[in-house]
């Protein structure tokens, strides 16, 4: 079967979320975390709660360490809570078996990195089809689609170039891409601009708000920019296991806790 266009696929992906828009996507009740390290148990989160609505773009931040990327990883079912539930697309993602996982991320979860792990010994195009061909699509279908979104991040006439030929910010464009070819409800980012310079940040993350407004997406952001995360619908500091809102300041456009 023929895969949608991107601009097909979000005009029917919005009209197909409009009736999700009461349930939250993401929804975490008292979640615990923690490893058991050669010093002891290192808790990363405790009684953590979480839901974000349809439609949102929230940026997490915190420091190094304070568990960020554990906390994607678990919305995006590559990684178990303690204790504590988590629902993700109407999912509890705690528990998915590793096959139901893989299937559900593949339906349900775009991810983003800081770095873009493109497959070096293949093209942009075929690196963007690589959803697809995993789910069963035909070969000639997926790149077809991966067509269109390789125009939509607007790097067609980057399509047979592999990865090493092509710019951090175009890897990152690409990168997106490839999360966003199977229509997914939700996007994982994980410091998807940290590894740029300012100006290529400011224009990558430019296209991942306008593609988040465009296809009716939820969005999750870590990162360290306090001035990209001051441009989410709302900002979520981590630390000591817990999250809290930030405000921004309107004299300085700086980010604070709110107490």
């Amino acid at each position: 079967m023929i895969e949608t266009t991107p601009a097909a696929a979000g005009q029917a992906t919005r009209t197909a979320r409009v009736t999700e828009l009461r349930a939250p996507v993401i929804q975490i009740k008292n979640l615990h975390k923690s490893y058991q390290t050669a010093r002891g148990e290192l808790t990363l989160f405790r009684d953590l709660n979480l839901q974000v609505e349809a439609g949102e773009m929230v940026a997490i931040v915190g420091q190094s360490g304070a568990g960020k990327s554990t906390l994607l990883h678990i919305l995006g079912a590559l990684d178990a809570p303690s204790a504590g539930t988590v629902y993700c697309a109407s999912t509890n993602v705690a528990a998915l078996t590793a096959r139901k996982a893989a299937a559900f991320r593949n339906r349900e979860i775009g991810y983003v990195w800081q770095f873009h792990y493109l497959l070096p010994e293949f093209t942009a195009l075929e690196n963007v089809a690589m959803p697809l061909l995993a789910r069963g699509t035909r070969k000639q279908d997926a790149l077809a689609v991966a067509s269109n979104w390789m125009r939509e991040v607007g790097l067609e006439d980057r399509s047979e170039h592999r990865p090493g030929e092509l710019s951090g910010g175009e890897q990152q464009r690409v990168a997106l891409a490839r999360a966003l070819v199977s229509n997914p409800r939700l996007l994982l980012a994980d410091e998807p601009t940290g590894d740029l310079d300012e100006i290529t940040a400011g224009r990558v993350f430019d296209l991942i708000a306008n593609l988040h407004a465009h296809h009716g997406l939820t969005s999750i952001l870590v990162t360290h920019n306090m001035d990209l995360a001051a441009r989410c619908t709302r900002a979520l500091r981590l630390e000591g296991g817990q999250l809290a809102a930030l405000a921004t300041t309107p004299q300085t456009g700086h980010s604070a806790v709110l107490i």
